[in-house]
């Protein structure tokens, strides 16, 4: 996950606290020494407690798989930071203040790659991509006036309704009746789904079964 390192329009540097909460890391903040939990990028301990910082869009992905599609990107020392934890083992978090939904990877590979959902009455859908699984994003799945309602097919991401093909990792229309609009991206995080609960008590876990 990626915050926003700003505290009333001022920016702040944080370095890593050392300790674990709810089996992540914590930060301390070198303004006032509060400590402050990853997952909700909020401050636990000091001054701040209770302060918020603003999560901001991001994924989780090999690095090989980014370049794919950002072949311009730069980064410090890529190589020497593998990713050990593969998305099998986590959940993926839509957290919109009234409502927060964990939705884990194996569910939505489940679900054919695609989980189209409602969080505090916003249209969402979390997608895998049905190329490469070490690729997810979350959408909106309104246009306007158009609420898209999303599926795997033979490999494409394809609006049910339009059948308008998404890119799935950027979320733009290439092909049909949408052709030239992009889903906005929306902000999310991935934690182990067994630390759900510490972050997020009033949060609920998707279930196919059982939709809200």
């Amino acid at each position: 996950m990626v915050h926003r390192r700003e505290i009333d329009g001022k920016e702040v540097a944080f370095g890593n606290h050392g300790g674990l909460y709810g089996n992540a890391m914590t930060w301390w903040d070198h303004e006032t020494g509060s400590v402050w939990s990853q997952p909700r990028g909020e401050a636990i301990l000091g001054e701040l407690k209770g302060e918020r910082l603003e999560l901001m869009a991001s994924t989780l992905s090999h690095w090989s798989t980014w370049r794919e599609v950002h072949p311009e990107t730069l980064a410090i020392d890529a190589w020497g930071f593998p990713m050990v934890v593969g998305l099998d083992d986590l959940a993926f978090v839509v957290d919109l203040g009234a409502e927060t939904v964990a939705y884990e990877y194996q569910e939505v590979v489940r679900g054919g790659g695609v989980i189209n959902d409602s969080v505090a009455g916003v249209e969402i859908a979390v997608v895998v991509d049905p190329i490469d699984e070490q690729r997810w994003a979350v959408f909106s799945r309104r246009l306007d006036d158009t609420i898209v309602d999303l599926r795997v097919v033979d490999g494409f991401l394809i609006d049910t309704v339009t059948r308008t093909v998404f890119d799935p990792v950027l979320g733009s229309a290439v092909e049909g009746a949408l052709l030239g609009e992009t889903l906005d991206l929306m902000r999310a995080t991935t934690i182990f789904p067994e630390d759900f609960a510490t972050f997020w008590p009033e949060g609920r876990f998707y279930t196919q079964e059982s939709p809200p």
